[in-house]
């Protein structure tokens, strides 16, 4: 008998650079956070690391080599497997999900940045869980929200959806790299801004940020990592809903608040 899928809710991580698996706060942090999920049929993957239109659905083919999106760190994070099982499946259901005449892409080639696997060799260690990335084809929260919406049915069939970024990621600003840093001043005000905001479902302001939230434009010179948000939002039941902020603190200054969205 087959079983019935376990409804899964939808993710915001703040994902980090490589070095973020070498630190114990984080790590038991993400490890806390899938002990509460059920196992999922299939994880979809949106990244902040790989822009790209139309939408584009990645590698279904777990030989196809992991993109390693970084540079200037230790040979061992380039030398990281994550060899997850393919989705097929859920790269045709996230295709026929998405409007009529509407444009989208494949890339064979194009497998898992470190986006999607470095939380994912935290939570899922043993890579037996299909995952998918796909790409984010606009950087318009609106847009991005409808995105959601549409990929919304693919919880009650068992898929996690995360959307992978970075609550602040002002990296050009900041002076002092250490992990254990004191958070700018920009940092630590978009992030208290970002929590009052998502405390109060204010989605309005939330996307309007790059106009109404304090620390800007420090805290995201560009906004390719605040903008997984929306497609975790819009993928949520109620975008007003008052998350649970399941991470928070901070790591090199930057803001690692993560988000569960029922």
């Amino acid at each position: 008998m087959t079983s019935i899928p376990t409804r899964q809710p939808a993710l915001f991580l703040s994902h980090g650079a490589p070095p973020l698996v070498d630190d114990p706060t984080w790590v038991g942090q993400l490890q806390t956070l899938a002990g509460t999920l059920a196992r999922p049929t299939a994880i979809l993957v949106v990244s902040a690391h790989w822009e790209a239109a139309p939408l584009t659905i990645g590698s279904t083919d777990s030989r196809t080599p992991l993109t390693y999106d970084f540079g200037g760190f230790p040979e061992k994070y380039y030398r990281v497997l994550y060899p997850s099982p393919g989705a097929p499946d859920l790269a045709r259901r996230v295709a026929a999900l998405m409007p009529d005449g509407e444009p989208i892409a494949h890339d064979p080639r194009r497998r898992l940045d470190h986006g999607a696997y470095v939380p994912l060799t935290v939570m899922y260690p043993d890579a037996d869980v299909p995952v998918l990335q796909i790409s984010l084809p606009t950087l318009d929260p609106e847009r991005l929200l409808e995105l959601g919406r549409r990929l919304r049915p693919l919880r009650d069939e068992g898929v996690l959806i995360i959307g992978s970024g970075f609550t602040t990621h002002g990296l050009p600003f900041l002076r002092d790299r250490r992990p254990e840093a004191t958070p700018p001043g920009w940092s630590a005000e978009f992030d208290a801004w970002a929590r009052e905001r998502l405390e109060a479902g204010d989605v309005e302001s939330l996307v309007r940020f790059r106009e109404t939230a304090p620390g800007m434009p420090f805290a995201h010179p560009t906004v390719e990592h605040f903008a997984p948000l929306f497609v975790a939002l819009g993928a949520s039941d109620d975008a007003e809903q008052r998350p649970y902020q399941v991470i928070d603190g901070f790591w090199m200054g930057l803001s690692k608040r993560s988000l569960v969205l029922s």
